[in-house]
Protein backbone atom coordinates (compact mmCIF):
# COMPACT_ATOMS: atom_id res chain seq x y z
CA UNK A 1 0.00 0.00 0.00
CA UNK A 2 0.98 3.35 -0.50
CA UNK A 3 1.12 5.74 1.95
CA UNK A 4 1.69 9.56 1.46
CA UNK A 5 5.17 9.40 3.43
CA UNK A 6 6.67 7.42 0.99
CA UNK A 7 9.38 8.88 -1.26
CA UNK A 8 8.27 8.32 -4.20
CA UNK A 9 4.83 7.59 -4.37
CA UNK A 10 4.00 4.86 -7.16
CA UNK A 11 0.63 6.74 -8.08
CA UNK A 12 0.73 8.48 -11.09
CA UNK A 13 1.46 11.96 -10.88
CA UNK A 14 -1.58 13.40 -12.11
CA UNK A 15 -1.78 17.06 -11.27
CA UNK A 16 -4.76 19.35 -10.49
CA UNK A 17 -5.31 22.41 -8.98
CA UNK A 18 -7.29 23.10 -6.14
CA UNK A 19 -8.70 26.44 -4.60
CA UNK A 20 -7.16 27.06 -1.20
CA UNK A 21 -8.01 29.89 1.76
CA UNK A 22 -4.65 30.41 3.57
CA UNK A 23 -4.46 33.55 6.26
CA UNK A 24 -7.52 34.50 4.66
CA UNK A 25 -6.31 35.00 1.09
CA UNK A 26 -7.32 32.29 -1.81
CA UNK A 27 -5.15 30.87 -4.03
CA UNK A 28 -5.27 28.45 -7.03
CA UNK A 29 -2.13 25.97 -5.82
CA UNK A 30 -1.27 22.34 -7.39
CA UNK A 31 -1.83 18.84 -5.96
CA UNK A 32 -1.23 15.26 -6.73
CA UNK A 33 -2.35 11.78 -5.44
CA UNK A 34 0.24 10.33 -3.26
CA UNK A 35 0.52 13.22 -0.84
CA UNK A 36 -1.40 13.80 2.11
CA UNK A 37 -4.90 15.64 1.76
CA UNK A 38 -4.31 16.20 -2.02
CA UNK A 39 -7.61 17.40 -2.32
CA UNK A 40 -8.45 20.37 0.19
CA UNK A 41 -6.65 21.38 3.61
CA UNK A 42 -6.92 18.80 6.15
CA UNK A 43 -9.27 19.83 9.09
CA UNK A 44 -5.96 18.73 11.35
CA UNK A 45 -3.74 21.64 9.66
CA UNK A 46 -6.77 23.98 9.45
CA UNK A 47 -7.36 23.49 13.75
CA UNK A 48 -3.72 23.95 13.95
CA UNK A 49 -3.50 26.93 11.83
CA UNK A 50 -6.65 28.93 13.62
CA UNK A 51 -4.96 27.97 16.90
CA UNK A 52 -1.69 29.14 16.40
CA UNK A 53 -1.44 32.73 15.19
CA UNK A 54 1.76 34.62 13.10
CA UNK A 55 5.30 32.81 14.04
CA UNK A 56 8.34 34.70 14.81
CA UNK A 57 10.54 36.79 12.39
CA UNK A 58 12.86 34.11 12.92
CA UNK A 59 13.81 30.26 11.94
CA UNK A 60 10.75 27.98 11.18
CA UNK A 61 10.28 24.41 10.49
CA UNK A 62 7.32 22.85 8.88
CA UNK A 63 7.81 19.28 9.77
CA UNK A 64 5.66 17.00 6.85
CA UNK A 65 5.24 19.93 5.14
CA UNK A 66 3.20 18.23 2.16
CA UNK A 67 2.15 20.30 -0.31
CA UNK A 68 2.19 23.49 1.58
CA UNK A 69 -0.35 24.92 3.55
CA UNK A 70 1.49 25.02 6.82
CA UNK A 71 4.78 26.20 5.51
CA UNK A 72 2.78 28.69 2.86
CA UNK A 73 0.47 29.83 5.54
CA UNK A 74 3.81 31.15 8.13
CA UNK A 75 5.42 33.09 4.96
CA UNK A 76 1.95 34.42 4.69
CA UNK A 77 1.77 35.75 8.15
CA UNK A 78 5.42 36.59 9.06
CA UNK A 79 7.22 38.09 6.12
CA UNK A 80 10.61 38.16 8.13
CA UNK A 81 10.36 34.59 8.98
CA UNK A 82 12.61 32.11 7.19
CA UNK A 83 10.73 28.91 6.74
CA UNK A 84 12.84 25.67 6.08
CA UNK A 85 9.55 23.21 4.73
CA UNK A 86 10.59 19.53 5.56
CA UNK A 87 9.35 16.40 4.00
CA UNK A 88 10.43 12.95 2.28
CA UNK A 89 7.90 12.80 -0.16
CA UNK A 90 9.09 14.19 -3.46
CA UNK A 91 6.57 14.94 -4.96
CA UNK A 92 4.79 16.66 -2.05
CA UNK A 93 8.00 18.50 -2.17
CA UNK A 94 8.02 19.73 -5.81
CA UNK A 95 4.37 20.69 -5.21
CA UNK A 96 5.42 22.87 -2.73
CA UNK A 97 7.80 24.63 -4.71
CA UNK A 98 5.34 25.12 -7.42
CA UNK A 99 2.88 26.38 -4.80
CA UNK A 100 5.75 28.56 -3.71
CA UNK A 101 5.62 30.38 -6.94
CA UNK A 102 2.51 30.53 -6.94
CA UNK A 103 1.20 32.40 -3.99
CA UNK A 104 4.69 34.73 -4.45
CA UNK A 105 2.98 35.79 -7.41
CA UNK A 106 0.21 37.52 -5.69
CA UNK A 107 1.48 38.00 -2.37
CA UNK A 108 5.07 39.35 -2.84
CA UNK A 109 5.91 39.65 0.66
CA UNK A 110 6.04 36.10 1.18
CA UNK A 111 8.80 34.48 3.47
CA UNK A 112 11.19 32.70 1.52
CA UNK A 113 10.66 28.93 1.99
CA UNK A 114 12.99 26.15 1.49
CA UNK A 115 11.75 22.77 0.99
CA UNK A 116 13.80 20.36 1.82
CA UNK A 117 14.76 16.69 3.01
CA UNK A 118 16.24 15.99 6.24
CA UNK A 119 19.94 15.70 4.77
CA UNK A 120 19.84 18.95 3.55
CA UNK A 121 19.30 20.85 7.25
CA UNK A 122 22.77 21.39 8.41
CA UNK A 123 23.15 19.89 12.36
CA UNK A 124 23.50 23.01 13.74
CA UNK A 125 20.54 24.82 12.00
CA UNK A 126 18.34 25.71 15.17
CA UNK A 127 14.33 27.13 14.82
CA UNK A 128 12.13 29.67 16.83
CA UNK A 129 9.52 27.80 15.72
CA UNK A 130 8.16 24.67 14.81
CA UNK A 131 4.92 24.29 13.32
CA UNK A 132 4.16 20.27 12.61
CA UNK A 133 0.84 17.88 11.90
CA UNK A 134 3.31 14.96 12.44
CA UNK A 135 2.60 11.49 10.29
CA UNK A 136 1.11 9.71 13.43
CA UNK A 137 0.31 6.73 10.62
CA UNK A 138 3.92 6.39 10.14
CA UNK A 139 4.22 4.45 13.51
CA UNK A 140 4.40 5.01 17.06
CA UNK A 141 8.04 4.63 16.87
CA UNK A 142 8.85 5.78 13.62
CA UNK A 143 6.91 9.11 14.96
CA UNK A 144 8.90 9.26 18.60
CA UNK A 145 12.28 8.62 16.12
CA UNK A 146 11.08 11.85 13.77
CA UNK A 147 10.58 14.19 16.98
CA UNK A 148 13.58 13.01 18.83
CA UNK A 149 15.02 14.48 16.11
CA UNK A 150 13.49 17.77 15.68
CA UNK A 151 11.92 18.98 18.93
CA UNK A 152 15.44 19.61 20.95
CA UNK A 153 16.43 21.93 17.72
CA UNK A 154 14.50 24.28 19.43
CA UNK A 155 16.50 27.65 20.59
CA UNK A 156 15.93 28.63 24.33
CA UNK A 157 12.49 29.67 24.90
CA UNK A 158 11.10 28.53 20.96
CA UNK A 159 7.85 26.62 20.74
CA UNK A 160 6.45 23.77 18.61
CA UNK A 161 2.97 23.81 17.95
CA UNK A 162 1.48 20.05 16.86
CA UNK A 163 -1.72 19.33 15.88
CA UNK A 164 -2.89 15.23 16.27
CA UNK A 165 -6.11 13.53 16.68
CA UNK A 166 -7.65 12.42 20.08
CA UNK A 167 -8.46 9.36 18.82
CA UNK A 168 -4.66 8.25 17.32
CA UNK A 169 -2.81 9.13 20.55
CA UNK A 170 -2.94 12.69 21.23
CA UNK A 171 -2.77 12.38 24.98
CA UNK A 172 -0.08 9.61 25.09
CA UNK A 173 2.25 11.21 22.61
CA UNK A 174 2.43 15.09 24.88
CA UNK A 175 2.82 12.56 28.35
CA UNK A 176 5.78 11.00 25.95
CA UNK A 177 7.52 14.38 25.03
CA UNK A 178 6.95 15.64 28.75
CA UNK A 179 8.92 12.59 29.86
CA UNK A 180 11.92 13.23 27.48
CA UNK A 181 15.19 14.65 27.89
CA UNK A 182 18.03 15.79 26.21
CA UNK A 183 21.90 14.16 26.66
CA UNK A 184 22.44 15.77 29.69
CA UNK A 185 19.06 14.99 31.36
CA UNK A 186 17.32 18.29 30.96
CA UNK A 187 13.61 18.23 29.78
CA UNK A 188 12.58 18.97 26.41
CA UNK A 189 10.94 21.63 28.11
CA UNK A 190 7.24 22.74 28.85
CA UNK A 191 3.89 20.36 27.27
CA UNK A 192 0.81 22.06 26.92
CA UNK A 193 -2.80 20.59 25.48
CA UNK A 194 -3.90 24.66 24.42
CA UNK A 195 -7.07 23.54 22.63
CA UNK A 196 -9.27 20.86 21.69
CA UNK A 197 -11.73 21.11 18.52
CA UNK A 198 -13.08 19.11 16.00
CA UNK A 199 -11.43 15.40 17.15
CA UNK A 200 -8.20 17.19 17.43
CA UNK A 201 -5.66 18.40 20.38
CA UNK A 202 -3.43 21.41 19.72
CA UNK A 203 -0.43 20.60 21.59
CA UNK A 204 3.12 23.19 22.66
CA UNK A 205 6.54 22.36 23.70
CA UNK A 206 8.34 25.47 24.88
CA UNK A 207 11.98 25.13 25.18
CA UNK A 208 13.65 25.90 28.28
CA UNK A 209 14.88 29.46 28.45
CA UNK A 210 19.20 29.59 28.18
Amino acid sequence: MEHYFSAKPASADERRQISVTLDGRTFALETAPGVFSPGHVDLGTTVLLDTVGAPPAGEVLDLGCGWGPIALTAALREPGARVTALDVNERAMDLLRLNVARVKGSAPDLAPISVVTAEDVPAEARFDAIWSNPPVRIGKAALHELLAAWLPRLVPGGEAWLVVQKNLGADSLARWIADQTDDAGAPWGEVRKVRSSKGFRVLTLTAPPS
